[in-house]
């Protein structure tokens, strides 16, 4: 399977839209459990940009590939080694 993050945000507006419907709305059980799942990807994707970050914008797999990003001007752009940066908060 190879989806990305535009499939997944595909995914979780076509939930919103089914459990906006008033003829037949999506069960809030089967509604909850894409959003748990989409959680479960969406923390993983956290992982990887943390890693992309500390290893200078290696291709991600679920990501659309796009140029490396630009570093901030006026300031350095703080490095940690990999193991810290998954230990604190994504900022």
């Amino acid at each position: 399977m190879k989806n990305k993050i535009d499939d997944l945000r595909n995914h979780l507006f076509a939930t919103l839209e089914a459990l906006q419907d008033t003829d037949k709305p999506m069960e809030l059980d089967r509604a909850r459990t894409i959003a748990e799942v989409a959680q479960t990807i969406i923390n993983s994707a956290k992982v990887e940009v943390a890693f992309m970050t500390h290893v200078d914008g290696v291709e991600s797999t679920f990501f659309p590939s796009t140029e490396k990003p630009r570093e901030p001007q006026g300031r350095e752009l703080e490095r940690r080694p990999f193991r810290a940066a998954l230990s604190s908060p994504i900022r």
